[in-house]
């Protein structure tokens, strides 16, 4: 039996070729854009260019491999017709790099034993460390009952496109875990979707919206937000404005006077939509502002709904709709995307992320019901939902895992459910399990994203025993 220090002392030989390949996949700006999507590249140039480089390094390395329209790539190891097998699946796709970076985010750096760049974390560096877990059982030449399966995905941030019909037509794999997480496991994960709030963009009062734009995706909690207001005095609104701000300290806020119209920038802090609760919205902060203004019409309703009913709430809780079971723990509401354009369609998208013991039609029901009554808007769920996933803590998957993760570390472990949602649930048997480390701030879907070295290689490590041990045992 291989010993946990033996698999790390193992994997550190590994991590310099690791860094080179990850530097290079970082390097690859494979952000989703539908604008430039072919039937060549579904999901734009960047998400492919991603995905050829992963088959470009598997085969590479000798592996059997696979592409799946464009959208999902696979590298296999062990007995081809091996009754059982088991999967590893993270994804290539990065979300927008945001504001408030202090290095290039496309440009992978190491600093003070930290990897940064977009995608260092969540969930190239993770992935990565898998893949080199892979390579590593090759090169070692272990003997495997079970077949192993290492699956990229490109579109994870979003819609999850093309991984049901993958399943479908390569089959399930009997049992998988997604490192896209933390240690020691997640075997639970709550329900996820969006309610999406459409109206038109009119104005009736004096003072007039001419748009505003907060968030890039609905998990993403928004950063930055604009707004363009006409008024017959911009220099009293810039006055309100600096007043707001002497007593609101949790956000920043920045104004510009252009004849009778003021370009409004307000700054939050963004983080993963998950957990909302750690970050600060800068759309609902800004319309909170600009609700007091002599608006009218649904740019009036808009303001009032975004800053008055959705604002500073991540439980949902003004809208009806918090809830808490002893399982999967609170609902948590992000308001993530936040448009309006005067004389144009605009939407509100309310990501949610719910546990056992409410649906989505529930939610839908109850945000419709909290829509003010002086805004013309409807309410609906729309994109990839989700419904709450569990595997219990006594199915051998859970319980090899933990038994790996205390073995390298020492540390006691259980089992977590969480609100973020990782592929990792598109098995029965599926869990997330890594790569991040107890203690290590979690900076996924922020400026300055990074991940430890270090803990790239003690991950490496972990998930080769744990492959093993699945594969066998």
């Amino acid at each position: 039996m291989v010993k946990a220090t033996e698999w790390l002392a193992k994997s550190l030989t590994y991590e310099n070729d690791l860094l080179a390949d990850l530097e290079d996949m970082m390097m690859i700006k494979s952000v989703r854009d539908d604008a430039a999507a072919t039937e060549d590249a579904p999901l734009g140039p960047g998400p492919k260019a991603a995905l050829e480089k992963f088959l470009e390094i598997a085969e590479r390395d000798g592996f059997r491999t696979g592409n799946y329209h464009n959208l999902v790539a696979y590298a296999e190891l062990g007995p081809e017709d091996a009754e059982e097998s088991v999967a590893i699946i993270g994804h290539l796709d990065v979300m927008p790099a945001g504001d408030g970076w202090t290095k290039d985010p496309w440009t992978p750096v190491i600093e003070d034993g930290r990897l940064y760049g977009r995608g260092s974390s969540d969930d190239k560096g993770p992935s990565f460390a898998g893949y080199y877990a892979l390579k590593m059982l090759k090169d070692m030449e272990v003997p495997l009952k079970r077949k192993l399966v290492f699956i990229v995905g490109i579109d994870e941030e979003s819609d999850w496109t093309g991984m049901d019909d993958f399943f479908e037509a390569y089959g399930e794999p009997t049992m998988g875990f997604s490192p896209d997480a933390e240690f020691p496991i997640i075997n639970g994960e709550k329900g996820n979707g969006s309610t999406v709030v459409r109206f038109a963009g009119n104005n009736e009062g004096t003072t007039r919206l001419i748009s505003f734009s907060a968030g890039e995706r609905p998990n993403m909690v928004p950063g930055v937000a604009k707004a363009v207001v006409e008024t017959e005095d911009p220099e009293a609104l810039v006055a309100q404005m600096d007043k707001y701000l002497a007593q609101e300290s949790r956000v920043k806020g920045e104004a510009e006077v252009n004849d009778n119209r003021v370009d409004f920038t307000f700054f939050g802090h963004q983080v993963h939509g998950a957990s909302p609760e750690t970050g600060e919205n800068a759309g609902t902060y800004l319309a909170n502002f600009l609700k007091e203004a002599d608006f009218g019409g649904n740019a009036q309703g808009f303001l009032d709904f975004l800053g008055g009913t959705l604002h500073d709430d991540t439980t949902g809780t003004k809208v009806g709709i918090a809830t808490h079971d002893d399982l999967m723990g609170d609902l948590s509401m992000n308001v993530g995307i936040q448009r309006f354009t005067d004389g144009e369609d605009g939407f509100v998208d309310i990501n949610i992320r719910y546990p056992q013991n409410i649906t989505a039609d529930d939610i839908e029901a109850k945000i419709s019901a909290a829509i003010p009554t002086n805004f013309a808007a409807t309410a609906a769920n729309e994109g990839h939902a989700m419904v709450p996933h569990y595997v219990p803590g006594d199915d051998p998957l859970v319980s090899t895992l933990l038994d790996v993760y205390r073995d390298h570390t020492g540390l006691p472990a259980g089992e977590r459910v969480i609100g973020g949602g990782t592929f990792g649930r598109l098995l029965k048997r599926g869990v997330a399990f890594g790569a991040m480390f107890e203690g290590v701030p979690d900076t996924m879907h922020q400026a300055d994203e990074f991940f430890p070295v270090a803990d790239l290689t003690r991950a490496m490590a972990i998930f080769a025993n744990a492959m093993y041990e699945l594969a066998n045992n």
